[in-house]
């Protein structure tokens, strides 16, 4: 419960001094009252929580959740009966269509939210559309490539949608993603993607979510999906596995790593240097990242876009490779066409020990802080992009444009957007460089609560917002010179390793490489 920003009232309160008459006469906390008296008069009386009430409300609300029946368990069995009244559909040729919730914005509900829209799909990394996802032979067979326009039928329903050829997918099966095509919405959502609500129906024999013997004709146009990665070819030899063969994506099987645990490090590099090693006596930071964790959920993202007040770009400007994301995460193929193995990987600023992007910067608005972060000077940026240039991992960000103005007629200009952004992390504007920073304000807020409390800082003091939000705790951050810190353990586990270690550039995010716990006869 808030209250209001403008000058409105919350319709749950109009509602109830509507019904109520005289007994709910209308403030501007009628609703919130009305929670919390039902809670107590019904709620609480019923749990023995040992607590006052008003502790206990306020312990529910932080945690979120309330336990009813702790100790009775429920019991049920499965009505089969029930399936008798499934019909298997008589007519089975022709193409699947495949209905689904989108992977951001669900059934449409979050078709405002830029960061959503913006959001790479975790699989085909496209943005901003939805599309008809189909294999590599069912593409030959209708003849069609990517952005090519098809026209699905079924029955009397049809629905005109741009192609895009996944991996993996199956042959005659189509798979389009819903919440896409909506005309009622706020000014971020509005005619974006294609309404494949059209082709569902009420008359339905397994799912109002799967269609059986549709027709599927190529048409003519195209219309351009965009994706905030590359296609990658299965086909040419030369960028065929090639993340693996640069050793960006280093994997192997749990066997191998049973007979074995060092098996990554046959082939290490010899590296020189023209410098001396400088030495780090207090907190190092520095991070790792356990890809057997990693589901490439995008999660990180969208936290560390809240957390840094990183603009959406839009359409047109992720076609031209300017997403302002300084979280991504890379997706990588190997393997056929038909049957591809699939490998995440974050990819942030390394925060490199020997970073190449600090040497080039004329103006000195990129240096290496004593506690080895690789930090962004603003306000002497002036935009030559030569650290962009020069960095080898591709993780720094140029203000091309002033994004909140230049997108949509300056919608993220609006006052209200100033309630969105993070105060304690700067608005950046036009022509200034920019990339993780570590979360550099956390660490900062840490520091000062260290000094106030007469203490020295703790690596396990900080956590970064792509950390805080990984729901599979594949993130660790903290002080690697921390001999007893998890991060300092993961540093040196036997299946670390860095990206592009050759250039010898010293990155402090270190890998933890992926075990598949594959048949022996198909490692």
């Amino acid at each position: 419960m808030i209250f209001q920003i403008h000058n409105t009232r919350q319709k749950e309160a109009v509602l109830l001094s509507w019904a109520g008459g005289d007994s709910f006469e209308y403030k501007e906390n009628l609703y919130h009252e009305y929670l919390k008296n039902n809670w107590q008069q019904s709620v609480y009386p019923t749990l023995s929580s040992g607590l006052p009430f008003e502790q206990f409300w306020l312990g529910a609300l932080h945690d979120g959740i309330v336990v009813f029946n702790e100790n009775n368990s429920i019991s049920g069995n499965f009505n089969t009966a029930s399936l008798s009244e499934l019909n298997t559909p008589a007519d089975v040729s022709g193409f699947t269509v495949v209905l689904k919730n989108n992977y951001s914005i669900d059934d449409g509900r979050f078709a405002n939210n830029g960061w959503l829209q913006e959001l790479p799909h975790p699989v085909t990394k496209v943005t901003w559309d939805n599309y008809a996802a189909i294999s590599q032979a069912t593409a030959k067979e209708l003849a069609v490539d990517y952005n090519d326009l098809i026209e699905i039928s079924i029955d009397n329903r049809k629905l005109k949608i741009p192609v895009f050829i996944q991996p993996g997918s199956s042959d005659k099966t189509i798979t389009i993603e819903l919440g896409y095509g909506r005309t009622k919405t706020g000014t971020i959502g509005k005619d974006v993607g294609f309404n494949a609500n059209v082709l569902m129906s009420s008359a339905y024999n397994l799912s109002p979510f799967l269609f059986t013997a549709a027709k599927v004709n190529k048409v003519e146009n195209k219309y351009e999906v965009v994706t905030a990665q590359e296609h990658q070819s299965f086909d040419d030899e030369l960028t065929k596995d090639s993340a693996k063969k640069r050793g960006i994506i280093r994997e192997g099987t749990l066997n191998e790593y049973v007979k074995n645990p060092y098996f990554l490090y046959g082939d290490e590099h010899e590296l020189h240097s023209l410098y001396d090693d400088h030495s780090y006596t207090g907190v190092k930071w520095g991070m790792a990242i356990d890809l057997n964790k990693c589901i490439g959920c995008g999660e990180c993202i969208v936290a560390c876009t809240s957390e840094n007040n990183i603009p959406v770009v839009g359409k047109d400007q992720v076609k031209r490779g300017r997403e302002m994301h300084w979280i991504r995460i890379d997706r990588y193929y190997s393997g056929s066409i038909d049957e591809p193995a699939v490998s995440n990987q974050p990819m942030l600023c390394q925060h490199c020990d020997n970073a190449p992007c600090e040497n080039v910067c004329p103006v000195v608005a990129t240096t290496h802080s004593p506690d080895g972060l690789n930090q962004m000077v603003y306000n002497r940026c002036v935009g030559t992009r030569y650290c962009s240039n020069n960095c080898p991992y591709k993780v720094r960000r140029f203000n091309f444009y002033n994004f909140r103005d230049q997108y949509d007629d300056g919608y993220q200009m609006n006052k209200l957007f100033s309630l969105v952004y993070n105060p304690e992390v700067t608005v950046r504007s036009r022509g200034v460089m920019e990339k993780c920073s570590f979360c550099i304000q956390r660490i900062m807020e840490a520091r000062e609560d260290a000094t106030r409390e007469n203490r020295q800082l703790k690596g396990t003091d900080v956590k970064t917002a792509c950390q805080d939000v990984c729901p599979t705790n594949a993130i660790v951050f903290g002080d690697s010179n921390d001999k007893e810190s998890e991060l300092n353990k993961f540093r040196n586990h036997e299946l670390g390793y860095h990206v592009l270690e050759e250039l010898n550039v010293r990155p402090n995010v270190t890998y933890i490489a992926k075990l598949r716990n594959t048949h022996k006869e198909s490692a």
